[in-house]
């Protein structure tokens, strides 16, 4: 979407949140935002539906490669993952669960976690929500990433900062 200035939106954000043109009721797959590649720390394609009109919270959509992972990572905020096409598993904290399209992925704030593809052919949908928006106005944004580690290496290379 030509013109979407996020540092200008998030600046925008008050108690009140009305739609209007910078802040429409609907906002199409062709005008979702993708993030720059160097701010996502995984081969992941992220992008956001910022223009909606939310005041809590926010939703991407996210797509992992065939056979690829998002990376270790952790964020004082909540997440679900509902899972639009695809088939994987997660690492959150010292659980593995396996997931596929149609399945909700609950990841609680300040666990360490990633995702993975289990196809070799295709690659997963994800529709990510989160209330960062909520976390970041109370102050307590936080967020994390281990890159393409193991939980183990975040672990140990963040201990310092438990």
């Amino acid at each position: 979407m030509s013109g979407f200035d996020m540092a200008g939106f998030l600046a925008g954000l008050s108690d009140t949140v009305r739609p209007g043109t910078q802040r429409p009721l609907v906002v199409h797959a062709s005008e979702l935002e993708p993030l720059p590649a160097n701010e996502v720390h995984n081969p992941s394609e992220l992008a956001i539906a910022g223009t909606l009109p939310t005041a809590t919270f926010e939703i991407f959509r996210q797509r992992i490669p065939a056979a690829e992972s998002s990376d270790m990572q952790r964020h004082h905020h909540e997440t679900v993952h509902v899972v639009i096409a695809g088939s994987g598993h997660s690492e959150i904290e010292d659980e593995t669960v396996t997931w596929a399209a149609g399945d909700f992925i609950y990841t609680p704030p300040w666990t360490w976690h990633r995702h993975y593809n289990d196809s070799a052919e295709q690659p997963v949908d994800f529709l990510t929500i989160e209330n960062s928006r909520l976390v970041e106005s109370l102050g307590l944004t936080r967020r994390q990433s281990a890159g393409l580690a193991t939980m183990a290496e975040a672990r140990a290379r963040f201990k310092e900062n438990e």
